[in-house]
């Protein structure tokens, strides 16, 4: 059966310099989401099922990836770099269509680089940045470790340790991650470590540790649920010894920033969640971009499916949850847009809009695909049909870089104004 093509839509109307407000996009960004777009329909979505089945890093997609520009540094910093903030959510959404799981082992590299480039010296971000991606020839992968055994939500109870070597001039990491992204197979690990266990999430700080060092390595890989091609796994850290000027930032500005902490001083975020707050509005879009393909797929299916002598979609109970598909999907995607743009252009999110959009877009995702299965019926259930595989690929989203009860406690918090607990 095919599926729709709708994508994001254009707005109908010719942009204004006297109008203050619109929401069209640039012939720029259309540009780049059709090519976006062409490739997920024409590579990844036919990849999809195989390495979902394999459980493996489809290493030969990303390689075809970065040979059209798509996957490496050039191609996101052009995404970071629109002044609008929309692009990288919009190249998200589209590539994540095609498939969730090819989509995050593509994409789960610019949580690293993300963390690089919010915190990173000119001089990290110059020569980190671009070995994260490796080459066309020889593409590499980099991971964010932040979650441990004992510390998923709570990032401030980090039990990995950072303690200072003056003799050798080195850092020394101890300790244990879980639930990384391309953990063990990454080129580039960014490792948030505790340099002050007293001052909880006030005393972290991130390293960057090249996988060729000694100490570091892959633990136990997690078979999951869902987006079952990208690679997720522990982290062992045993005496892992990295360069003074392998903290992002430098380790001149961490000192300042511990003592700052230490006299009571608030500081502005922490490592961990800096990295959280700039890329949960692309993690939403993802999802957005899981919901429409669902969406499309049981719209499409709605249309040619005939039961009791006319086509499903004839029933006003199939019409309605398809209406209210659309317009989930709309909302959400609406969110996204908008912590996007506040993002790129330093607005602060005093409402917690980034959390705003990543909630939403995750309950849209879970919400769209299990109707999604509804709609098809017996079928949406069966492994033949790709919506079973959307639904498990989309639960995720209600779970990691923050779960939808951390995402409603920073927005009470922020609303509020009170450390709601």
């Amino acid at each position: 059966m095919m599926t729709t093509t709708e994508q994001i839509p254009d707005a109908e109307v010719t942009p204004d310099a006297t109008v203050p407000f619109n929401l069209a996009l640039s012939e720029e960004q259309k540009e780049i989401r059709d090519w976006a777009h062409g490739f997920a329909a024409d590579v990844i979505r036919p990849a999809g099922e195989e390495w979902d089945e394999r459980e493996e890093t489809p290493w030969p997609v990303i390689q075809e990836a970065a040979k059209i520009g798509l996957y490496g540094f050039e191609g996101t910093a052009q995404f970071f770099a629109d002044p609008t903030g929309l692009l990288l959510p919009i190249v998200n959404e589209e590539l994540f269509w095609g498939d969730a799981g090819i989509g995050m082992a593509i994409f789960g590299t610019t949580l690293a680089v993300a963390s690089i480039f919010g915190q990173g010296t000119n001089e990290q971000i110059g020569e980190w940045i671009p070995r994260c991606f490796g080459s066309v020839d020889d593409p590499k992968v980099a991971s964010f470790c932040v979650s441990e055994p004992d510390a998923g939500s709570d990032v401030s109870a980090l039990r990995t340790r950072a303690k200072f070597d003056e003799k050798t001039n080195e850092w020394v990491l101890n300790g244990q991650k879980a639930w990384a992204t391309n953990g063990g197979i990454a080129d580039v690990h960014v490792i948030v470590a505790s340099v002050d266990t007293e001052l909880r999430s006030r005393g972290q700080a991130a390293f960057l540790v090249p996988f060729e060092t000694k100490g570091i390595s892959q633990g136990v890989k997690v078979k999951k649920h869902g987006i079952r091609a990208s690679h997720t796994a522990e982290v062992l850290l045993d005496d892992v010894r990295i360069p003074a000027e392998n903290v992002l930032g430098g380790k001149e500005k961490l000192d300042e920033r511990l003592a700052r902490a230490r006299e009571g001083t608030k500081n502005k975020s922490q490592a961990a969640m800096a990295t959280f707050e700039a890329s949960r509005p692309t993690v939403g879009a993802q999802a957005v971009g899981i919901a429409r393909a669902a969406y499309e797929y049981a719209l499409e299916y709605s249309k040619e499916r005939e039961q009791f002598g006319r086509k499903i979609i004839e029933n006003q109970s199939i019409a309605f949850m398809l209406a209210d598909m659309k317009m989930e999907i709309d909302c959400a995607r609406l969110l996204v847009w908008r912590a996007s743009w506040m993002g790129r252009t330093g607005q602060d999110f005093n409402n917690a809009e980034g959390s705003m959009s990543k909630l939403k877009a995750g309950e849209v995702a879970v919400w769209t695909t299990e109707r999604a299965i509804q709609i098809l019926g017996g079928n949406g259930y069966a492994r033949e049909y790709p919506v079973e595989r959307w639904h498990r690929d989309a639960k995720i989203y209600t779970i990691f870089e923050g779960t939808s009860e951390i995402q409603r406690l920073v927005i009470s918090r922020a609303i509020s104004g009170m450390h709601l607990s």
